[in-house]
């Protein structure tokens, strides 16, 4: 599985609390209750997912999760991923970073820009502030 799969996974396989309990209110079921209900990371989306909220509510429940809005490592531990520079360099390639040498800041900046643009385009609601 790719990096940016793995991250697109943990944040997807998470509704936030209040907005999920609205939206996974259980339907009637005429089956019988052995049947097995789809998993959150494969049942199909309803609504795109609120990233902040989700990660917000992560952070939350771990004690604070750092800089995660601007730091790709602080965002990869916040999902309990593999944050190392050659996660981050798998990532980079995946993305197409290509902005300063492996590991240095200019391309760690670049790289958080680059995933949040991603989630974003994949369906995720990402603040404008964090796309650009």
């Amino acid at each position: 599985m790719s990096v940016f799969s793995s991250i697109w996974n943990a944040v997807t396989r998470r509704k936030p609390k209040a907005a999920g309990a609205a939206q996974t209110a259980p339907a009637p079921q005429p089956a019988p209750a052995t049947q097995p209900s789809p998993s959150p990371a494969t049942a199909p989306a309803s609504q795109p997912v609120d990233v902040e909220a989700v990660l917000t509510e992560m952070a939350q429940e771990k004690g604070g999760g750092g800089n995660w809005r601007t730091s790709i490592v602080d965002l990869l531990k916040l999902l309990d991923l593999d944050s190392s520079l050659n996660a981050r360099k798998e990532l980079a390639t995946e993305l197409g970073v290509n902005a300063g040498p492996h590991g240095s800041a200019e391309q760690n900046i670049a790289l958080s820009k680059a995933v949040w643009k991603k989630l974003a385009d994949n369906g995720g609601q990402v603040p404008a502030s964090l796309k650009d």
